[in-house]
């Protein structure tokens, strides 16, 4: 018996698609539609679609339904491929009754808009609702939603929080694919299309990935993704001309090396047909790139999309580069600066399969970053918008951190590039500037862990990634809710408490750690529990320069690094002055006094005892509603949930003591409400 075998009994396992709890939820109006499901044959993907609606009708009704290709006049649920009916090129679906309401069709612009589709039903199934609130259109802006693994061939997942890879052991290609296919199936009903498979710091032997040594093994991997409808990309090694072609440089205007990428091109399409491209990451902490020959970005990305692009390839080339050489002695250089300051001279060079994947923050995934000034900045280059779905800096899967408000604040923030409402989702989308790629990218945050995830919660965090990069104006609220609906059932007090604790665990996270917008009090190298010096006198640039004065880093144009100016206007005056800058991001952009009184009349420094001390008390409460849902939910998830619970209260109390006692010696200031904060 293999893992996904031992696993897949268990309710964890199967995450949103629990189809055996729909018997509790289903509504039974749609049960006649659902003895018979036709499906026209030569589709694989349709066939997918097919097996997950009679799955999810056995769970739901107690019985299979009969599945055909023929039409022979029955009620039931038709699947079909209508491209005439959808705009060109968009991923898309619709959900409708016949006039005799005899029939539910479920038809899209492609296969894989019918797979959406299916799964949209399995959702509205699960969640009870009835035929006559079944029909719907649906589509995406955004032709690019990818999950990027960062799983090494070791086994091991860099920020992996979850187990180990499900793809990799022990420097080889697993050859048991069934908990891929399992991957292949979540990631799907989600409207996930695109996979890379491998960590974007590209050791020895990931890349070889793209020799003939591996790509059979690739291949394999890659046609169970395409049974979803999901195209399977790699990172690559900037130097693997060098490393396994035998030429003696990389140069990206060097003739060898630009033949060489397209003959290795040919091969990997020669083996993988749908495969999608290349995922980039050159130029930043140590990984070879085009610097190295005195090329520029415009050089590196256009000679691997040329390679491509006879195939229908994209390169998504990560925009997370810096001199990480930094120098906390000089307050005039800044990290926050590196992805605006690399690739704005660049605009409108790039080739029309490039896709630049820019990080939703200047920095590095923190709890609270402004959005990054370059989404606004860039008008004749496609973008993307990279999100980290592990918890790196957010609780490592142990604390219940629930990421979607944090994504949704980027997506809907108006950079003002056309003027008022020019939301970062439409600039990724491609709608502001009219671009022909665009979409999201999220770092992966499973393993082998029966659960996944690791924590059963931090399922809601991939579920909802998924979700708001097929749709951006889904609500944080609705995706919670439906997750837990679809996740433990509709036991009102179960999804009630749950959706609470996912809604108020990102602001809970954030009281009882980094305090307006500054970030990094994470203990180096493992980015987990306080240390809130860790990184001040480091080389990353991550600098806090806490004072007997005040906090926080000057960005601005007046005084500061200059960052603030980067962002149009009226952005960019916000940020520049104190009293009109945003309290959440205040010693983001500002070297705040402890005496500065906020809005709320506090001191700097009071806000930050009281975060801490109720960040504390809030992580207590989330334990708290937790047990309260004890034998209304699956003895082993609630286990393993109450487990984490229990750690994150702990590290809680360990954030509050650290960060009050570290400010109470720096300023010598007591907590005004007299409160334990240690000498």
């Amino acid at each position: 018996m293999n893992i996904a075998e031992m696993y897949s009994s268990l309710p964890q396992y199967r995450c949103w698609l629990n189809y055996e709890q729909f018997h509790d939820t289903a509504d039974t109006s749609l049960e006649p539609y659902c003895r018979t499901i036709f499906v026209p044959s030569g589709f694989k993907v349709l066939q997918s679609a097919a097996a997950e609606l009679s799955a999810a009708v056995k769970g739901a009704f107690r019985f299979s339904p009969r599945i055909t290709e023929r039409d022979d006049g029955a009620c039931g649920i038709v699947l079909a491929v209508d491209e005439d009916s959808f705009p060109d090129g968009c991923d898309a679906f619709r959900i409708s009754r016949s006039v005799d309401e005899t029939r539910i069709y479920i038809t899209g612009a492609n296969e894989n808009s019918v797979l959406y589709g299916a799964f949209e039903f399995i959702f509205a199934l699960g969640c009870g609702k009835s035929a006559d609130k079944i029909e719907m259109l649906s589509h995406t802006p955004n032709r690019i939603r990818i999950m990027q693994q960062w799983d090494n061939a070791s086994g091991d997942i860099e920020r992996g929080y979850a187990g180990n890879s499900i793809f990799y052991k022990d420097g080889k290609i697993t050859s048991d694919f069934s908990r891929i296919r399992d991957y292949a199936r979540l990631l799907a009903s989600v409207g996930i299309n695109y996979i890379s498979l491998n960590n974007v710091n590209v050791h020895e032997t990931e890349t070889k990935f793209i020799t003939p040594e591996y790509l059979p093994q690739i291949a394999a991997i890659a046609s169970v993704f395409s049974e979803y409808g999901i195209r399977v990309m790699l990172s690559i090694n900037f130097a693997a001309p060098i490393a396994v072609g035998g030429l003696s440089t990389a140069d990206p205007l060097e003739e060898s090396v630009q033949n060489w990428w397209r003959e290795t091109a040919d091969t990997i399409w020669s083996y993988i047909p749908d495969f999608g491209g290349f995922v980039v990451k050159a130029d930043s902490e140590g990984r070879p790139g085009p610097y190295t020959y005195g090329r520029n970005h415009v050089d590196g990305a256009n000679m691997l999309a040329d390679a491509v692009a006879p195939h229908g390839g994209i390169v998504l080339w990560r925009c997370f580069v810096y001199n990480c050489r930094m120098d906390w002695r000089d307050r005039t250089r800044d990290r926050a600066r590196a992805a605006y300051d690399n690739f704005m001279p660049l605009d409108g060079k790039f080739r029309s399969n490039v896709v630049l994947q820019i990080k939703n923050g200047p920095m590095d995934f923190q709890i609270r970053e402004p959005v990054t000034p370059l989404f606004g900045g860039l008008e004749k280059t496609n973008q993307m918008i990279e999100f980290q779905v592990t918890q790196e800096y957010t609780g490592h899967q142990i604390d219940l951190c629930y990421l979607v408000p944090m994504w949704k604040e980027a997506l809907d923030f108006d950079t003002f590039a056309r003027g008022k409402g020019s939301r970062v989702s439409d600039i990724v989308s491609g709608k502001l500037f009219g671009s022909p790629l665009g979409g999201a990218a999220g770092v992966s945050n499973i393993g082998d862990s029966p659960a996944w995830t690791g924590n059963p919660l931090a399922q809601a965090n991939l579920f909802g990634f998924g979700r708001l990069a097929w749709d951006p104006a889904r609500t944080s609220e609705e995706i919670a809710r439906s997750w837990a609906v679809l996740t433990f059932g509709r036991d009102s007090k179960v999804v009630e408490t749950v959706t609470s604790m996912l809604l108020r665990s990102r602001d809970v996270y954030e009281h009882y750690t980094c305090p307006l917008g500054i970030g990094w009090f994470v203990n180096p190298q493992v980015h987990y529990g306080p240390s809130v010096d860790g990184y001040e006198y480091s080389c990353w640039g991550t600098y806090h320069y806490a004072d007997l004065h005040g906090i926080g880093v000057d960005r601005t144009a007046a005084t500061g690094t200059g960052y603030a100016a980067q962002y149009r206007q009226p952005n960019a005056e916000m940020y520049e002055h104190l009293e009109t800058c945003p309290e959440e991001l205040l010693l983001f952009f500002h070297h705040v006094p402890y005496s500065y009184r906020l809005k709320s009349g506090q001191t700097l420094l009071q806000y930050i005892y009281d975060s801490h001390f109720r960040g504390a008390d809030e992580a207590e409460e989330l334990k708290k509603d937790w047990e309260s849902l004890r034998g209304r939910i699956d003895p082993q998830i609630f286990d393993e949930v109450e487990k984490r619970l229990t750690l994150q209260v702990q590290d809680a109390i360990e954030w509050r003591d650290v960060v009050n006692t570290y400010f109470y010696r720096k300023t010598g200031i007591p907590d005004e409400k007299g409160r334990k904060i240690y000498p």
